[in-house]
Parts: structure tokens; sequence; C-alpha cells
């Protein structure tokens, strides 16, 4: 009887370890799957899957399926930066607050500029947004390319599309910025 116990005792044992094995390995796949789909969403334009603000044919859509842009998602960002200039040549951000990073200043002017536009003011630059800026993009040498963001606050700004469809612009200090979701350069 003794050695019925102590052999059940011991399967009992080996049982629960090769459970703990195996919670311990689907959890850890678990994981490995999460961090894995959740990278590219996290790390590019929401929408396009893109990491830069792109287009590609005629310039009159490039906008329209970029990236989130808010005080949680691409925070601190060239592609925050391109929409602070945006704001700014709309008249709703003064020059010296664009600095890429997506602050309660951006976010206040980001939902006045929704207001003027239409559309949900809800501070956040998403889809919408971006495609209704998109359509103040011109070609003001009359080449066929983007070349500037004509504002209707009486300012604009040059913009360009590279080789591969990313957009450039100038920052505040006069640098040649590629508009990137992941990192932030301008100043």
């Amino acid at each position: 009887m003794k050695t019925h116990i102590a052999s059940a005792a011991a399967t009992n044992k080996m049982s629960y370890w090769k459970r703990v094995r195996a919670v311990g390995g689907v959890a850890a796949a678990v994981t490995a799957a999460v961090v894995l789909s959740a990278t590219p969403a996290s790390a590019s334009g929401d929408y396009s899957g893109l990491s830069m603000v792109a287009g590609s044919g005629g310039f009159s859509d490039d906008w329209n399926d970029e990236g989130i842009l808010s005080t949680s998602r691409h925070t601190s960002s060239n592609a925050t930066c391109l929409w602070q200039k945006v704001l700014w040549a709309d008249g709703h951000l003064p020059w010296n607050d664009i600095d890429g990073v997506f602050g309660s200043k951006t976010r206040d002017a980001t939902i006045a500029w929704q207001r003027a536009y239409g559309g949900g003011a809800d501070g956040v630059v998403g889809k919408d947004t971006f495609s209704k800026a998109g359509q103040y993009l011109k070609d003001t040498d009359g080449n066929g390319s983007v070349d500037t963001y004509q504002g209707t606050g009486g300012r604009s700004f040059l913009v360009s599309r590279t080789a591969d469809g990313d957009y450039t612009f100038y920052d505040r200090s006069g640098e040649k910025r590629l508009a990137g979701y992941n990192y932030r350069t301008c100043t």
C-alpha cells in the first residue's frame, strides 16, 4: 500500500511539473505572438503600415491613409513635426511650438483646426483629419509634383516626396527632414 501511495504521489508530482512546463510554454508563445503582432502596428502608419508619411502617383490623395498622431500615438516624431507645420500654416499654432512633440498645445491646436475644417474635434490626427489637410497640398511650379502645403492662415511651407514617395519638409531650423513616425530629429 505504501508503495502504491508513493508511486501515485510521484506520478502526481510529475504531472504537476508537466502542466507547469506546458502552461509556461503556452504563455511564452502567446506573449511572443502578441509582441510580434503589436510591434509593426505601433511602429508605423496605422492605416498604410508605412514608417513614413508617404504617397504615390498623383498627390491629391497622398494623406488619405496616414497614421494616427496624438498625445498617446506617435507622440514624439517627425510626422508630428510635419503636422505642427500644418497647424502653423493654418494659423492654429505659433512657430515656436513646432518641436515634434504632440503635447497639450498641439492637441488644443488640432481641436481648433478640426473645428475650422469640419468633422470630429477630438484632438487626434487620424485618417479624416490628415485627409482634409491633404487637400491643401499643391504643385505651385507646375511640374506635376507636390511642393507646397498652402495653408489657409496666409502661410505655406515646402514639402516634397522622395523617389520612394516619402514626404520631406523643412523644420524650424531649416533642416530638411523625412516625416517618419518612429523617431524625432526635427527642431
